[in-house]
């Protein structure tokens, strides 16, 4: 008996070839982006977007700056773009306005170069304490980008400024091994010399473009000591083990959302099969009723979930949540209706249970693995990141972080409420097109 039922059940996968077909597209769809973010990791370094205020305006730092912005994984800014191509250049960033960039989250890194610091640009063995310090300003929700800024920096110290690696050379090599005779000594300001007028020859020369991203193959990395004095300080997520469960929990509740709206927009199929359907539209509720009611009740079950997931993780993980109250339920009411229409239109192209099941599955782990659910963008290729911004994962862990990361204004969240409502209607509408099939059925 074992074997007919086996057929029989093989004979009604095969009735639903889009439940059939979907049933390997899904692992290998899913294994292909996996393979796409991490398979190419070994020999890439995500390019990092980095401020660089020069306070100093020395040779030594006009030098590290040329440095850095030959680097071809990072992308270094000095000035704020202008809104008019007409308008003349703005003005440089200053210590404030790069560090309201980074807090922000327009930016992961600035660095800031402090008046002074070209008397004194290397710091062997973390110097004397009297020299003033590069200040390195991160945002923590981006463990990688300070890493990759403070390696690279150490590295376009050691390789932009000769002249001031010589010179700091001298001074520990007569602290521990003696003075130099005279010959030894007028040979050695000559060549001091010539490094400072090959120094200032490049300082006249008008600034060209920042090197192939090829360049990125021979770099180091690391927030350990090296030839310049660095101080960091985190401006945005201070709190960060508070705030890392905050992202989690956007994270996961948006994913696990899509799938509970998914299933629960799969009743329009159930009551297609038994007739209900039928008998609903028979009276006076229309279609464009129905499919609005089901909507706005799978938006108040989502709402209803983020709110369980986040007040456990206020109870069981200290989450900061009811200081962010008001522009949670903004976050919240924008995803959950996101949410709903997704599952809504889901509904309305699929056939069957079967079908909904493969396609839902599909799509909600291709876009929780791209729009940061299951990782950190940031950790992706930079066009899997913009990737991602075609997602509602993506769009709503951006505004949460913005909530519960950044402390950031209800007005501030206007890009994320304005694309997720846009969202929630646009499929909505499709939605409604396609079940009109019911209709005339």
């Amino acid at each position: 008996m074992i074997v007919p039922i086996v057929r029989t059940a093989i004979t009604g996968l095969r009735r639903d070839r889009a439940a059939l077909a979907l049933s390997f597209v899904l692992p290998i769809g899913f294994f292909s982006i996996f393979a796409f973010i991490f398979g190419s990791q070994h020999d890439t370094i995500p390019q990092v977007h980095l401020i660089v205020v020069d306070e100093d305006h020395s040779s030594a730092s006009r030098s590290l700056v040329r440095g850095l912005e030959s680097e071809g994984s990072l992308v270094v800014t000095t000035h704020p773009d202008a809104n008019n191509k007409n308008a003349p250049a703005p003005a440089g960033y200053s210590a404030a306005s790069a560090e309201a960039e980074v807090k922000a989250g327009n930016v992961p890194v600035a660095l800031i170069i402090p008046a002074g610091w070209g008397q004194h640009p290397i710091a062997f063995n973390g110097g004397d304490g009297t020299a003033p310090e590069i200040q390195l300003l991160n945002d923590q929700s981006d463990s990688i980008a300070p890493q990759i800024v403070a390696g690279l920096l150490q590295k376009a110290a050691m390789t932009s400024m000769p002249a001031s690696m010589a010179g700091e050379g001298q001074k520990y090599m007569k602290q521990y091994i003696g003075d130099l005779t005279p010959e030894q000594q007028k040979r050695w300001d000559d060549n001091i010399a010539g490094l400072n007028e090959a120094e200032k020859r490049r300082d006249e020369q008008p600034e060209t473009a920042s090197s192939s991203p090829a360049a990125a193959s021979d770099q180091s990395s690391g927030l350990g000591g090296g030839i310049i004095s660095v101080h960091t300080r985190g401006v945005a997520g201070q709190h960060q083990n508070k705030n890392l469960i905050s992202f989690y929990a956007a994270g996961i509740g948006v994913m696990f959302l899509l799938f509970t709206a998914s299933g629960s927009a799969g009743a329009l199929l159930d009551e297609q099969d038994s007739g209900t359907l039928d008998r609903v539209l028979s009276t006076r509720v229309t279609m464009t009723t129905l499919l609005a009611g089901k909507v706005l009740f799978n938006t108040l079950l989502a709402f209803a979930q983020l709110v369980a997931m986040f007040l456990w993780g206020w109870a069981l993980f200290h989450l900061d949540f009811f200081t962010h109250i008001p522009g949670f339920i903004v976050m919240g009411l924008c995803t959950a209706f996101a949410v709903a229409s997704f599952g809504m239109l889901l509904a309305s192209m699929c056939h069957s249970r079967g079908q909904l099941g493969a396609v839902s599955t599909l799509l909600i782990l291709l876009m929780s693995s791209v729009g940061g659910s299951m990782f950190p963008r940031y950790l992706m290729p930079e066009s899997l990141q913009k990737a991602g911004l075609f997602t509602i994962n993506g769009w709503a862990i951006d505004g949460f972080t913005k909530v519960f990361w950044r402390d950031a204004p209800l007005i501030a969240l206007w890009p994320q409420v304005a694309v997720l409502l846009a969202i929630g209607f646009g499929l909505f509408a499709i939605s409604r097109r396609i079940a009109r099939r019911w209709e005339f059925s």
